[in-house]
C-alpha cells in the first residue's frame, strides 16, 4: 500500500539558505518513489527552491503565520488534516519543543531533522541528525516513543545523486580541476571573494568553475567580477547536473552546508569554510579524520591560506586518501533508510 501524502513543513531565503529544503527534498523524493505524494508548506522561500520542489511535481502552499509560533503549527496540523496525511516533517531551527508537542497533540506522526541538538526536548517519532558527532547523550530530553537516527548514515542525497552509486572516481596526478559551490543563496558573499581571489591561488593549467546558486541575488555582480579577473572562469547559474560537476572536478571550495555531504559522497576533495559554531563543529571532526581541509571560518578568510591548501592537494595521495574517506562517509542509502523508518518503524 502507497504511503499517504507527506507535510513537510521547511523553509528557505537568502539569509538562511536552501539547505533545509534541499535535504528535505531527498526525502520527499523518496517518498514519492514509494508512490506517495507530497506537500511542501512555506512560510518563507525563493523564487529558485519554489520552482525546484514544483519542477519534482511537488505542491508548495504557504503558511500565513510567524515562522515557529503555535499559530505556524495550527496551520501545519489544519493541512495534514484536511490531507489525511499521518506523517509531517520538520526541518529548521525555528521548530521548538512546543511547536513539536502541538503537532504531536494532533495525532500526527512527526519527524524531525536536527542538526546538534537545538531544543529543550524533542516529542517527534523520529529525530534525524546526519551530523558525524550525533550523539544520543545529546537527544536525553525527549519522548520514550522517540527514535534517534543518528549519524552520516542518515545523510539524504537527493535522486540525481544515485546514478553514480557504482561509480569510480579517476584521481588525475595533479589537480586541474577546481570547482567553487558555496550553496544556495551564500548569504555571507563569499563566491564574490573566490571569484576575485582565484587569479592568485590557482595553480598553473588549473581550470576554475563557479557554480552560482539559483537563491543568489549577487549574480550580476559576480559575472562582472569574473571578466575583471582576466582569468578563464567558468561561471555556472543553479545547474541541473551539479553531481556531473562534482565528478569532473579534482578540488571543491565550499562552506560546509549540504554541499558538505554531497562532495563526500562523490569522492572529491574538499577544502571547506565554515559559518558559524555547529559547521566548525563537524568540519573539524572531518578534517581530524582526513576526510576535509578546514579553511576556517568566513570571517577569517585569507588568500595565502587558501593557497597554501590548494597546493596541499594539487598531489594525488591526499586526494586518493580523501576520496575513499568520503564514500565510507556518506553511503548515499540515507534517505531509503529515513524512509525505512517512517514506514516500517525499522530503519535499518
Amino acid at each position: 500500500m502507497p504511503p499517504s501524502t507527506l507535510i513537510i513543513r521547511a523553509d528557505a531565503s537568502i539569509a538562511m539558505g536552501t539547505g533545509h529544503v534541499m535535504r528535505c527534498l531527498a526525502l520527499a523524493q523518496a517518498w514519492q518513489d514509494q508512490g506517495g505524494q507530497c506537500i511542501f508548506a512555506m512560510a518563507e522561500t525563493t523564487a529558485a527552491s519554489e520552482e525546484r520542489i514544483r519542477g519534482e511535481r511537488f505542491e508548495v502552499l504557504p503558511v500565513a503565520a510567524t515562522q515557529g509560533t503555535l499559530q505556524d503549527a495550527a496551520q501545519v496540523v489544519e493541512l495534514a488534516q484536511a490531507c489525511h496525511s499521518s506523517w509531517v516533517v520538520m526541518d529548521g531551527y525555528q521548530f521548538d519543543s512546543e511547536y513539536q508537542r502541538k503537532v504531536k497533540a494532533a495525532g500526527i506522526k512527526l519527524l524531525v531533522v536536527d542538526d546538534g541538538g537545538q531544543y529543550e526536548s524533542y516529542s517527534a517519532d523520529f529525530v534525524v541528525d546526519q551530523n558525524i558527532d550525533a550523539s544520543e547523550m545529546t537527544y536525553e530530553e525527549r519522548a520514550r516513543s522517540s527514535q534517534l537516527l543518528l549519524g552520516t548514515r542518515y545523510v539524504m542525497l537527493r535522486r540525481e545523486f544515485d546514478r553514480w552509486r557504482e561509480w569510480t572516481r579517476d584521481i588525475p596526478d595533479t589537480a586541474r580541476r577546481l570547482l567553487v559551490t558555496i550553496g544556495g543563496s551564500d548569504p555571507d558573499g563569499l563566491t564574490l571573494r573566490l571569484v576575485q581571489a582565484l587569479p592568485k591561488v590557482c595553480l598553473p593549467d588549473m581550470v576554475a568553475t563557479v557554480v552560482i546558486g539559483g537563491s543568489n541575488p549577487r549574480v550580476s555582480q559576480l559575472r562582472h567580477a569574473a571578466e575583471a579577473t582576466g582569468t578563464p572562469i567558468e561561471l555556472v547559474c543553479d545547474p541541473p547536473n551539479l553531481p556531473e560537476l562534482m565528478a569532473q572536478s579534482d578540488l571543491a571550495i565550499i562552506c560546509a552546508g549540504g554541499t558538505l555531504w554531497e562532495l563526500l559522497y562523490m569522492g572529491c576533495a574538499i577544502l571547506s569554510y565554515t559559518r558559524g559554531t555547529l559547521q566548525a563543529q563537524v568540519i573539524a571532526q572531518l578534517s581530524a579524520l582526513g576526510a576535509v581541509l578546514d579553511l576556517g571560518a568566513i570571517e577569517s578568510f585569507d588568500v595565502t591560506r587558501l593557497t597554501a591548501a590548494i597546493t596541499m592537494l594539487a598531489g594525488r595521495q591526499r586526494r586518493e586518501e580523501m576520496s575513499r574517506m568520503g564514500r565510507k562517509i556518506v553511503d548515499g542509502e540515507g534517505a531509503r533508510r529515513v524512509l525505512r523508518g517512517m514506514l516500517k518503524g525499522d530503519p535499518e
